[in-house]
């Protein structure tokens, strides 16, 4: 799958990233984990920590699959609002769920102290701003679900976002807790730490046949070598749809830009993070060199083609929201400009777990806005299903999960 086009700014912030061999003879593990960027980072790692002989393999580069066009906010909120997860599946599963990616945030600080490179791990705070008048009531409900169940959150009427910012809304949700990171460095760094404990990892390793048995996994891999394994998980992001379709699933394709580094903020409270409540959503935020990230604007299609062509006018169109934003910022140039392969989920939650016809094998597909923080999620259940068996957050993340207002028999492609 062809996952991303454009100028991408990540990888020009580590060029001389680490480099790993391809697979040259048949190998033998407990766990291989397919995939490269930040899901297979954090998963491997914490395999490795808890003991187990894992292989990692990357049929392109460490990182540079849908990880180095991935943002790098980091936030307890999810493009479904909590409110709306306890209508769909309860107050247990709806507030563990934001419990588990407020915790995520955590777990990617000390994870970024692991890396043998500076991640760029910065904490922010987070404003999520009504998009218009009518979306208001379901903002300030939001406001007070999130408040009842203890996050740290502040409601802002229209004259108090004026007051921290250079633009009017009609109201917000100010946010503490969150934080930003460079996705690559994240991936580079925790692999190569993980590395050094014993990971083995492999690049330029594409697998091209599996094969389940009652207690083995073969992967076949290009130049026909093979891996022996115990189990497997795909932490292939996106294109895990083209192995196992899950009806739940959506692709999409996303844009963003990234500017030159500016020399100040003006009207931009504590260079917060932002978005808001329009869906599609625009989102900002700033970068440790001083560049301004600004995305949205996604678009019901995944081919590369529809997405080049409509490169130059969504960067366009993504300036022009920043500068109605922030005025102050005009004449601003932009450096980097991408559209890339971008997944969710019709229920608004990750895919984690087994699937059908992969009994020996665990998915993360780690769909939606808040990806890293799934990650974190995905790393604890997967190795708790190799290591004990099973994870009591399971049915939260499950492929066979149902709303609790749901009868229907549910066939394993959810």
């Amino acid at each position: 799958m062809n996952l991303k086009s454009g100028s991408l700014l990540w990888m020009d912030t580590l060029k001389q990233a680490k480099s790993y061999p391809r697979i040259t003879e048949n190998m033998t593990c407990d766990v291989v984990v397919v995939g490269g960027g930040v899901s297979g980072a954090i998963i491997s790692r914490e395999l490795v920590e808890a003991g187990i002989d894992t292989i990692v393999v990357e049929k392109r580069k460490v990182g540079h699959g849908s990880t180095s066009a991935n943002t790098g906010l980091l936030q307890f909120s999810n493009d479904k609002p909590l409110t709306s997860c306890i209508e769909t599946y309860g107050e247990e599963h709806g507030l563990r769920y934001y419990q588990l990616c407020l915790a995520g945030i955590d777990k990617v600080e000390a994870l970024a102290r692991e890396c043998t490179i500076d991640p760029e791990f910065i904490r922010r705070d987070s404003l999520y701003y009504a998009s218009s008048e009518q979306d208001l009531s379901l903002l300030q409900t939001e406001y007070k679900t999130l408040d009842k169940y203890g996050f740290c959150v502040d409601y802002l009427e229209r004259s108090d976002l004026e007051r921290s910012f250079s633009f009017s809304k009609p109201g917000a949700i100010y946010s503490k807790g969150d934080a930003e990171v460079n996705p690559f460095k994240l991936t580079v760094g925790l692999m190569e730490a993980s590395a050094k404990k014993g990971l083995r990892v492999f690049e330029e390793t594409e697998v091209v046949d599996h094969h389940e048995e009652e207690e083995e996994v073969t992967l076949l891999v290009k130049g026909d070598y093979t891996i022996r394994t115990k189990f497997v998980v795909y932490a292939t992001g996106y294109e895990a749809q083209q192995m196992k379709r899950n009806r739940n699933a959506i692709l999409e394709t996303t844009f963003a830009i990234a500017t030159e580094p500016v020399t100040h903020f003006p009207g931009w409270k504590d260079r917060c993070l932002i978005w808001e409540t329009a869906r599609p959503y625009l989102y900002a935020r700033t970068t440790k060199d001083n560049r301004i990230i600004i995305g949205g604007l996604d678009e019901a299609y995944v081919t590369k083609d529809k997405r080049e062509r409509q490169l130059v006018s969504k960067r366009d169109q993504l300036l022009r929201s920043l500068l109605s934003l922030f005025p102050d910022l005009e004449g601003t140039h932009v450096d980097y400009y991408w559209g890339a392969v971008f997944g969710s989920t019709h229920d608004g939650f990750p895919i984690i777990g087994p699937q059908p016809e992969f009994p020996r094998s665990f998915f993360a597909l780690n769909y939606g806005g808040n990806g890293t923080m799934y990650c974190t999620i995905a790393a604890d259940l997967i190795r708790d299903f190799i290591v004990k068996g099973e994870h009591p957050d399971a049915p939260i993340f499950s492929n066979f999960r149902l709303p609790i207002k749901s009868n229907k028999i549910n066939n394993g492609n959810a």
